[in-house]
Order: C-alpha cells, then sequence, then structure tokens
C-alpha cells in the first residue's frame, strides 16, 4: 500500500499532479492514490472510502429519506459491486455494513436488502462502463431543481463546471422511480464515456475510476448546478469560451485531479468519523 499510481490518462491537470510529486524536494509529500500488496488490502480501502464518501455526503445535505446509492466494483469479482443497504442512513455508513451484489442483482455477500433502484442502474452502469470503479447518485437539491429545467446541461460558467463541460449526457424520460434494467441500461447511455449525467425530474449520476474521484465529481456537479441556478436567477451568465472551457476541463478534470480535490473530504470525515472504519 506505499507504492504510488502516477499514471494520468493526459490530462494536463494530472499531469502536473504527478510531476509535482516526483519532483518534491525530499521529505516534502504529495498525496497520491495507493497501490496495493494484496486484493484484500484493496477491497477494504475500496469499502472505507465508500463508507466515508457516504459520510460526506450526508453531511453536506445529500440524503433524502432512503434515497440514493453509491456503489463501488470489487476488485477481484469485478462482476460484483459493494453499495449501501436500503434504509441505512449516509451519515451513520460504516465499512461492515455495505453489501456485496452481482450483476444479475443477488446479493453475494451480507444480510441486508438492497434499494431496488440502486440494482436496476448500478448494474447497468457497471456493466457499460468496465473503466468505472464506482457509481453515485443522490438526489441532491440543486441537482433535483436544474434537472427539472427541459434540456439544461451543467454550462461552463466557473471554473469548477469546466470539468464537466462536453464530458456529461442527460436523460430526458422520466417514467418514476426506476425499476427495471432498461431504465437503468437508459442511465448508463446519458452517461455514455462521460463522467456523469442529469437524470431529468430525478438528480444527478457521477462515475469515476476511484471511489474517491466519483464522489468529488458528485460534490462539485452539485454545487456547479447551484451556481448556475444562482446565476440564471441573477441575470444573464457568461459562458466560458469553448477553447477555454476545454482547456479548463484538461486541468481540473482529470481522474487523478478528481482523487487529489476529495482528499481534504476524506481527512475530514476520517478525523471526525472513525468508526466508519468499523
Amino acid at each position: 500500500m506505499t507504492v504510488l499510481d502516477t499514471r494520468t490518462d493526459g490530462h494536463e491537470g494530472d499531469d502536473l499532479i504527478a510531476e509535482s510529486a516526483a519532483a518534491a524536494p525530499a521529505g516534502l509529500v504529495l498525496p497520491l492514490p495507493p497501490t496495493f500488496a494484496t486484493v484484500a488490502e484493496e477491497r477494504q480501502h475500496r469499502k472505507e472510502q465508500l463508507a466515508g464518501a457516504f459520510r460526506v455526503f450526508g453531511r453536506l445535505g445529500f440524503g433524502e429519506g432512503v434515497a440514493g446509492h453509491i456503489t463501488a466494483r470489487d476488485p477481484e469479482r469485478t462482476d460484483c459491486f459493494w453499495v449501501n443497504p436500503f434504509g441505512r442512513s449516509f451519515r451513520q455508513m460504516r465499512a461492515s455494513d455495505l453489501v456485496l451484489v452481482d450483476h444479475e442483482g443477488e446479493v453475494v455477500e451480507g444480510n441486508r436488502v438492497v434499494n431496488r433502484a440502486a440494482i436496476a442502474i448500478h448494474t447497468q452502469v457497471h456493466a457499460a462502463r468496465p473503466d468505472a470503479v464506482a457509481a453515485a447518485h443522490a438526489h441532491s437539491v440543486h441537482g433535483k431543481a436544474l434537472s427539472s429545467l427541459p434540456g439544461v446541461m451543467v454550462e461552463p460558467l466557473t471554473q469548477d463546471a469546466c470539468a464537466f463541460f462536453d464530458d456529461h449526457g442527460r436523460y430526458d424520460d422520466y417514467t418514476g422511480v426506476v425499476n427495471d434494467m432498461q431504465e437503468g441500461r437508459n442511465v448508463a447511455k446519458a452517461i455514455g464515456t462521460g463522467k456523469a449525467a442529469i437524470l431529468s425530474n430525478h438528480g444527478l449520476i457521477t462515475v469515476g475510476g476511484t471511489v474517491a474521484a466519483c464522489a468529488w465529481w458528485f460534490v462539485t456537479m452539485e454545487r456547479s448546478c447551484q451556481a448556475q441556478l444562482l446565476a440564471m436567477a441573477a441575470g444573464t451568465p457568461r459562458p466560458i469560451d469553448r477553447e477555454t472551457a476545454l482547456l479548463t476541463r484538461e486541468q481540473v478534470g482529470g481522474p487523478l485531479a478528481g482523487w487529489f480535490q476529495f482528499q481534504p473530504l476524506w481527512d475530514e470525515i476520517c478525523a471526525s468519523d472513525p468508526e466508519l472504519f468499523s
């Protein structure tokens, strides 16, 4: 767990982080994602990150009753993912609470019921995106509000919002609570090769190559929705031009940048909620 993975997939911001870590003077540390000696270590790390992400979501007010789910693909059983048990508070989630589900929706490990919507959506998203370690969906207030505006996307109004420029989709056919696999396939299609989608009259969904990146994309997408709604209410927003938006996406929207941006929230929740590791 001490070896660092500095691969960046060509994103300028990711390259800068990796180069900064490599060039750091002796004795100075820049955190980077760990690699693992065993599958068991990696699994435990993903489960802890997942429990921490739930607690962050709860603290930020993303919980809405029993709605919402974040999943993390198992590093060994790659056709299975860990998910929250139905009805468990985001703010009380522990690594030991998580349930392992296969892509047929069957519980493989754990003794709690799983939200049917979580199965319908996440089985299809994980199947369509083998590169996605994690997927997050919650009924956050500003994401829900933006999703109710026909055809509206997250616009490049701010530096942070540029992470989603030409990198998210929209699913506009709301038909009620997601209960069948075809709806899940429709959601996966809306995400496509991007990092997120707006689900009309429903909310947001994000994916990522790590739990941390996926969770950060959701946090910053929700806040970008909030900023956009405020700007629209105040006047006529001026978007960032396409060339600059694409450049900024490369600087702030890469997988390593997503992981790195989540670290302050992860450190805070680890310090305040050590029981998440139980």
